[in-house]
């Protein structure tokens, strides 16, 4: 691994020192040479092991036949480090955490997503209103941060919520599918025709939200549809 030049150096020093940068996770300051997240908090988040994995996707998608395959980096838990990491990008407009889990999954699952062959990367959208309500797209940044590290393109606006759905953070998995149904709809169908897409969303729960995507954007032409993210909620 390369040294960071000395004067590059310096100077990330001198502007922590005016400015100085927080942990997104604990709130604690960070050093120079650390990026948005200390190490203290990636540590005390659960990896998701292969066989974990494995089991999630012959549970949530296996059957369907929608998402070809799929993976993530983490496993979620409610009221620990890695829920507060989530919300501060949600809520908090910490977009740069949300670039920095992107590169993060990707540096992790690189092999996986070279495997796939992926032509395109595009984020599961949020409805035009609950994006005016929040200003922002939270698995937007996680999809830029994932483009950047593997140099393959993203597209926001391929497709698009059509529906306000309700919070499902409280429904069962017929409830969320109800919920999510009909929800989105492809905008620009030669984008995707014949392409191997990644969607890419903040945490994957029931994988109810995904599938949809996955299904609108198989029966405009896409050849396969792959899913990541950052966190799956067992």
């Amino acid at each position: 691994m390369k040294s960071r030049p000395a004067g590059k150096n310096n100077i990330n020093q001198f502007f922590d020192f005016f400015l100085p940068r927080y942990c997104t996770g604990c709130g604690k300051k960070l050093p120079y040479d650390e990026k948005l997240v200390c190490p203290d908090c990636l540590n005390t988040i659960l990896t998701a092991d292969t066989e974990t994995i494995e089991a999630e996707f012959n549970r949530k998608f296996k059957d369907d036949k929608i998402i070809e395959d799929f993976s993530s980096l983490y496993i979620f838990e409610k009221d620990k480090t890695f829920q507060d990491i989530i919300h501060s990008i949600k809520y908090n407009k910490k977009f740069l955490a949300g670039v920095f889990l992107g590169k993060l999954l990707t540096e992790s699952l690189e092999d996986k997503i070279n495997s796939w062959k992926i032509d395109l990367i595009i984020p599961v959208p949020l409805h035009h209103l609950k994006k005016a309500e929040r200003g922002y797209n939270q698995s937007e940044y996680i999809a830029k941060g994932i483009s950047k590290r593997s140099g393959i393109r993203m597209q926001n606006n391929v497709i698009r919520r059509v529906r306000y759905t309700q919070s499902q953070t409280t429904m069962t998995l017929n409830e969320r599918e109800q919920n999510i149904e009909k929800a989105f709809k492809v905008k620009h169908k030669k984008k995707i025709k014949g392409k191997n897409l990644l969607l890419v969303d903040d945490v994957i729960t029931t994988g109810a939200t995904v599938k949809e995507c996955g299904n609108v954007l198989k029966d405009n032409g896409a050849k396969l549809v792959y899913a990541c993210s950052v966190a799956i909620a067992e």
